[in-house]
Parts: C-alpha cells; sequence; structure tokens
C-alpha cells in the first residue's frame, strides 16, 4: 500500500537539476546518459513536479554549490569528489552548464535552498529551517545523483524526522550498479517508501488522506 500524502505537508526536493546533469552538452551528461536515458529520468522527474504542482505540493529546489575555479583552493579537506568537481568547475556560476534545465523553471510558491557543498542537501543550508516553517513532513526525492545528493539528503531527512520517499526512476547515477546501490541496497535503510513515478503521481492524484493500493 503506497502511503498518503497530504499536499499541505508534502513536498518534491528537486536535487541539481543543472544542465551540467540533464542536457546534452552538461559536462556530466555523458556519464549519467546511458542510465537518464534507460531510466526516462528527465521525463519522469517532469512528471513528479508537475504532479505535485497539480496537487499544490509544494517544490523545493536543491542545488548544488555553483562552482568557480579554485573553489576548494584553501580548503583543510576537501573530498576526491569536491576536487574533481572543482577541476572540471562543474556547475559553473553564471554559466549555461550551472542553470537549471528548461524543464524545471522556478515557479511562483516554489522555494530554493541555499546550496549545498557537498552531498546532503541539508547540511549548512536553510531545507530544515525552510520545510518546517512550511509545515511540511513528507519529502519525495527527486533528482541527481541518486548514490550521492539524493540519497544524502532523503536519508538526512530521515534522521530529522521527515517521512521520506524515494522515486527511482525520477533519478540517475554514473552506472546501473549505482542505481541498485541507491535503492535496493541502502534505499530500505532509510526511506519510507521506495516507488516508481506511475505510483507517486497516482498517490499525489488520491484525496488526501487515503493511500493507496
Amino acid at each position: 500500500m503506497t502511503a498518503a500524502y497530504d499536499p499541505s505537508r508534502t513536498a518534491v526536493l528537486l536535487i541539481d537539476p543543472y544542465n551540467d546533469f540533464l542536457a546534452a552538452g552538461g559536462k556530466l551528461w555523458p556519464a549519467v546518459e546511458k542510465v537518464a536515458t534507460a531510466t526516462s529520468t528527465v521525463e519522469n522527474m517532469k512528471a513528479v513536479v508537475a504532479a505535485a504542482r497539480a496537487a499544490t505540493a509544494r517544490i523545493f529546489f536543491v542545488p548544488h554549490h555553483r562552482g568557480v575555479p579554485g573553489d576548494f583552493a584553501q580548503w583543510k579537506f576537501p573530498s576526491p569528489a569536491q576536487l574533481g568537481a572543482s577541476s572540471i568547475v562543474l556547475f559553473e556560476r553564471d554559466s549555461w552548464g550551472g542553470t537549471f534545465h528548461d524543464s524545471f523553471p522556478v515557479a511562483g510558491g516554489d522555494v530554493v535552498i541555499a546550496e549545498h557543498w557537498a552531498q546532503s542537501g541539508f547540511a549548512n543550508t536553510d531545507l530544515d529551517q525552510q520545510l518546517k516553517q512550511h509545515g511540511i513532513d513528507h519529502v519525495i526525492v527527486i533528482g541527481l545523483l541518486a548514490n550521492t545528493c539524493a540519497e544524502s539528503t532523503g536519508r538526512f531527512a530521515m534522521e530529522l524526522g521527515y517521512h521520506v520517499t524515494l522515486v527511482a526512476d525520477a533519478t540517475a547515477a554514473f552506472s546501473e550498479d549505482a542505481m541498485r546501490a541507491a535503492h535496493a541496497v541502502n534505499g530500505p535503510t532509510y526511506a519510507h517508501q521506495i516507488l516508481d513515478t506511475a505510483a507517486i503521481v497516482a498517490a499525489l492524484a488520491a484525496p488526501a488522506g487515503r493511500p493507496t493500493r
């Protein structure tokens, strides 16, 4: 049985919907293209966002730090992933690659969270505060990457007491193994539900308070 989603208490966490991830010509599109194409990631992300908007649930944009050259030059302990991103100036500020994909414009009523520097959308940002101020206790996690920012954000949400839903086919990773690790291996350790796009769209369309089967 799929949980009920009261739109007044539900938000979609739209993680890192940048051109560098989701568009042909993006710096990391070649790395995610195989999985994203097979999974129809962009179309499924669009479907989840559209269903949430139709249900009047909020969309929270959870963006990664937009890079500038030399970001981590003075850091004591940048991670290998941060250094790799810095080497290609991933999501470069004021660039096409660091702009949200055309399929995901910010609309009135959406909330854009402060940029996260590593993987969790909660760490050193205002995400928890903003969710609480908007009365949200159910979060639906979509976006990239499945095994890094999506997983870390979803896990942190559970630790903070939120009900967490992962939408497995509305995300992508660099490999099928990474997708399996994110959803089949690690997801069940923290997510309350792991659904596909069709199931979450149906759940969002159901009357508030009534679970779907």
